[in-house]
């Protein structure tokens, strides 16, 4: 664990705190820094996966598809 003085937002901070029931600011700030990774690493992996799909010609296959079902109705 790194020590680190930083300003943080009280009320963000507060309002984190309530929603996810942590009872420190550390755990608060910890939880935060874990959510914020998750997402940004999960967001990559989908990028990651829909160039490979687009790649295939999987995309334009289901715009190809989804265009003739809107025209078909």
């Amino acid at each position: 664990m790194t020590v680190t003085q930083i300003d943080i937002d009280d009320d963000a901070l507060r309002r984190a705190m309530a929603l996810s029931k942590v009872r420190t600011k550390k755990e608060a700030v910890n939880l935060a820094l874990r959510f914020y990774t998750e997402q940004q690493e999960r967001a990559a992996r989908i990028t990651r996966h829909f160039e490979r799909a687009h790649e295939w010609g999987a995309v334009e296959d289901a715009e190809t598809l989804h265009e003739e079902e809107k025209r078909s109705r």
